[in-house]
């Protein structure tokens, strides 16, 4: 059938408020109040004890860091026990995802390893010593009864615990410290720097990073005194620095396109889009730059040839996409800022990582783009339990800005999958951000490329890579524009090249339409126009993208894609009405739909990540009542019984937002 139909816009004209009312209901403890007192008591004894023996130094004003983990059946925001934390006299910090099995589960059913929630909470040594004395004789009341079932476990963070990884026996290395503090936590910030003096030990500070609630620290010291340091109460996590990615070499192939390339004579379509590309840099002169705006970050090594060759090659990909040598390269869609941030090859200098962070951060904060490229990154798949600090700044970033980001999941899909060496990489598990990966062919019965990166993502950003383009493999390499000042074709592969030709179609998008389409809704028609296919969304997600702008803009005769766009207030309901003819329909009617939003995040809370959520309820008949008091129409789940990729554990959680 033709495609000849045209989106159509302002479908928020359609949308009205309305009130919906609801409550809860009474829940079945798993523990009686008398065995949850005696359950606790010892451990709250326990705990008291082994904060009671750190050094002042490691406990800033006195306050020190308890651990409380949440019973699973209380994990929902409704049961959070704040009242008891007001009674100890802490503040909760953060918290992480964590798997146990309780001691007793409701309804005398079997216990059995469940997902729930440790807490982290802050406050004096005096009053978590004194609670804990008075907690063997409290009596029940009905707030302490319910708070008191919630908590399975009371413990004192241990710091072998907090660092990650496996580190070498001996040496200095530059290691990656996050403490639970805010850049205004003046007495933990320079309490952690009077303990590692009082402690002696040999340190350096690099840069650093706040994001809601944690400081990412950067440090050199000897690898026989990171337990010392972890001693320190604020101490989340301490880890050796990532290093960056790897990136991609080219493809050598005897099938290398003999001709020479023919550059569009044309400029871009548009000269109003702002687009941001973070890489290896731009020769000077090179014939791309008519199109490329090149800068460089300060104080910067010179570039050598080999980021110069992956430079070219994203920013070739977001001109052009991938080329066909034997068709006419496509007319850029705008022009580009291409940033360069590397100044030495991948694994060179060990504090690289948060220096170009830092000159990415800065950028952004001094320049609005509608569009921005990280085909670069940490060398560090995600983890479930915590937040790396490219993740959380640049989701911060994103949350207050009109930016759409296209981060690339990188390169490791063939890595350990019982190890999660193949889990997608930082920064890509950004909520606000655009996850990519590959596929290996640019035309029919496409599967994902060996070395893309698998989900899934953070919860409740699961479905990760969001989607997958054309990134090259052999026999079907990516052809890209070579680095030479008198260009040839080249040839790559990677997801640093199918996320910038992902990019090319966000930004076609806007040149098309301007200020009619904002981020979000760019966003979403990607996700929705994409090709659906059988392989999982662990290694997809939602589909490969639209091959075209066309697929995106038009649609069959028989079909109309309404575009909403607008805002929605916390703890509020909107009704949004499905346009259809007026004429009666013959036949069923399918309705699909996308809905994309963004977030404020909490990257102390990884757990629960996301600080909204949206449900979606249909209503198909609006005349269609079960009873005659009820106030709304007979509704349904529009998305089905649970979303794809969710397990039981994701929906028990209450996280999938």
């Amino acid at each position: 059938m033709a495609s000849q139909n045209f989106l159509l816009g302002k479908g928020e004209r359609l949308t009205l408020d309305i009130v919906v009312r609801s409550s809860g209901g009474f829940k079945t403890p798993p523990y009686t109040f008398t065995e949850a007192r005696n359950r606790l008591a010892p451990m709250a004894f326990e705990a008291t004890e082994l904060l009671d023996s750190l050094p002042s130094e490691a406990c800033p004003v006195d306050e020190a860091v308890i651990s409380f983990t949440l019973h699973p059946e209380y994990i929902a925001k409704s049961y959070f026990p704040k009242k008891l934390f007001d009674t100890i006299g802490v503040d909760v910090v953060g918290s992480r995802p964590k798997k146990i099995k309780p001691n007793k589960r409701s309804r005398n059913r079997d216990p059995i390893e469940l997902e729930t929630t440790e807490l982290f909470a802050k406050g004096p040594r005096s009053s978590i010593r004194s609670w804990s004395q008075a907690l063997p004789t409290i009596q029940p009341n009905p707030q302490n009864q319910i708070e008191l079932y919630s908590i399975e476990k009371i413990s004192a963070p241990n710091p072998r615990e907090k660092i990650l990884g496996k580190l070498p026996q001996s040496g200095r290395l530059n290691f990656e410290t996050v403490i639970h503090a805010n850049e205004l936590d003046i007495e933990v910030i320079q309490g952690f720097l009077n303990y590692l003096e009082k402690q002696e030990i040999n340190f350096q500070l690099g840069h650093k990073f706040f994001a809601k609630g944690l400081w990412f620290q950067e440090m050199e010291a000897p690898v026989d005194r990171i337990e010392d340091i972890a001693v320190f109460t604020g101490v989340r996590v301490i880890r050796q620095m990532p290093g960056i990615r790897v990136l991609q070499p080219q493809i050598r192939s005897t099938n290398f396109p003999s001709q020479l390339p023919q550059l569009p004579s044309e400029s871009a379509v548009s000269n109003d889009v702002k687009v941001a590309i973070f890489d290896g840099g731009i020769p000077d002169n090179h014939p791309l730059n008519k199109w490329i705006i090149p800068y460089e970050a300060k104080d910067l090594l010179p570039a050598s040839n080999f980021l110069h060759t992956h430079g070219i090659g994203v920013s070739s990909a977001a001109l052009f996409g991938h080329i066909d040598p034997k068709k006419p390269i496509p007319r850029p869609y705008s022009e580009i800022d291409h940033i360069r941030v590397l100044d030495e090859s991948p694994g060179q200098n060990p504090y690289e990582l948060y220096e170009i962070l830092r000159r990415i951060e800065y950028v952004l904060e001094s320049t609005r783009y509608d569009f921005i490229n990280l085909s670069i990154g940490p060398d560090l798949p995600i983890e479930d339990e915590d937040i790396h600090a490219w993740t959380a700044v640049l989701d911060e970033y994103l949350s207050k800005n009109s930016t759409l980001a296209m981060i690339a999941v990188g390169n490791n899909g063939d890595g350990d999958e019982i190890l999660g060496l193949n889990k997608i990489q930082v920064p890509s598990d950004c909520v606000n951000a655009m996850a990519i990966g590959a596929c290996d062919k640019p035309d029919k019965e496409w599967n994902r490329a060996t070395y893309s990166a698998k989900g899934p993502g953070r919860s409740p950003g699961l479905i990760k890579p969001d989607l997958v383009e054309f990134g090259g493999e052999i026999p079907s390499p990516f052809v890209v524009i070579s680095p030479d000042l008198n260009p040839r074709f080249s040839l790559v592969s990677g997801t640093s090249y199918s996320t910038p030709s992902v990019l090319r179609l966000g930004i076609g998008l806007k040149a098309l339409f301007g200020t009619q389409l904002n981020h979000l809704a760019i966003r979403t028609l990607l996700v929705h126009t994409s090709e659906s296919s059988k392989h999982p969304y662990t290694e997809v997600g939602w589909g490969r993208v639209a091959r075209s702008l066309e697929d995106i803009v038009l649609c069959d005769d028989d079909t109309v894609r309404v575009v909403y766009q607008g805002e929605i207030s916390p703890a509020k309901y909107i009704r949004a009405p499905i346009p259809v003819p007026e004429e009666t329909l013959q036949g069923k009617v399918t309705i699909t739909a996308t809905i994309c939003y963004k977030t404020d995040t909490d990257p102390h809370h990884p757990g629960n990540y996301t600080r909204a959520g949206l449900n979606v309820t249909f209503r198909p008949h609006d005349g269609r009542f079960s009873r005659e008091s009820q106030v709304h129409p007979v509704s349904a789940k529009f998305f089905g019984s649970k979303p794809p990729g969710a397990t039981e554990t994701d929906l028990r959680r209450d996280a999938y937002k």
